[in-house]
């Protein structure tokens, strides 16, 4: 094969080793989003099996009341709560955490879920039970004179006290009771987060 004139086999080489380390290290940095692609063009490929457009899951939807802890939030908070400095889930039955215990006893929710965290900056308890439907409308007028401040959202009542570090938080509505006991710790929009899982 005859030579081209002008060019050089030595800058040929250096050029094509470069362009080859060029390519490896390119798909060297590719390397960890390719799990991701591929299950990318597999669900496009595959499209919605019921040939509806399917949307992403938004916080607050999902079928029926949480059974388990993880349940209880969106993913996002989830998240956040897993990866918190020395943060350890303990979940149980156990009864509410809260001070308002004359309205627990008054009250007796039936305990389907009480998920415990313990973190660096503090405890966050929320506790999931079955009421009966007027439990909101006994709450408002009873927890007042404990320090609450009660009020309507939607179609359940949200008591709140402050007490130092400690924020207390009991709803209900629809024959659901969620209580929250935050003691030192505060997660960004908790209550509202819990409150949008249970009732979404």
């Amino acid at each position: 094969m005859a030579r081209v004139g002008g060019r050089n086999a030595l800058i040929a080489w250096v050029v094509g080793i470069g362009c080859a380390a060029t390519l490896g290290a390119l798909a060297f940095l590719a390397l960890p989003l390719l799990p991701a692609s591929l299950t990318w063009v597999e669900d496009t490929a595959r499209g919605p099996a019921d040939g509806q457009v399917s949307e992403a899951p938004v916080e607050g939807e999902q079928g029926g009341t949480p059974t388990e802890c993880d349940q209880l939030y969106g993913e996002a908070l989830w998240a956040s709560l897993r990866f918190s400095d020395g943060a350890i889930l303990a979940p149980s039955t156990d009864a509410p955490t809260t001070t308002a215990t004359a309205l627990v006893d008054a009250l007796q929710p039936q305990v389907q879920l009480t998920c415990s965290w313990n973190a660096d900056a503090g405890t966050v308890t929320t506790t999931l039970a079955t009421v009966a439907t007027d439990a909101g409308a006994i709450a408002a007028s009873a927890l007042p004179g404990s320090g609450f401040a009660c009020e309507a959202r939607e179609e359940r009542i949200r008591c709140t006290r402050t007490d130092g570090d400690l924020i207390e938080t009991i709803e209900s509505g629809g024959g659901l009771w969620v209580s929250t006991s935050e003691s030192g710790w505060h997660p960004e929009g908790y209550t509202d987060r819990v409150a949008a899982q249970v009732w979404p």
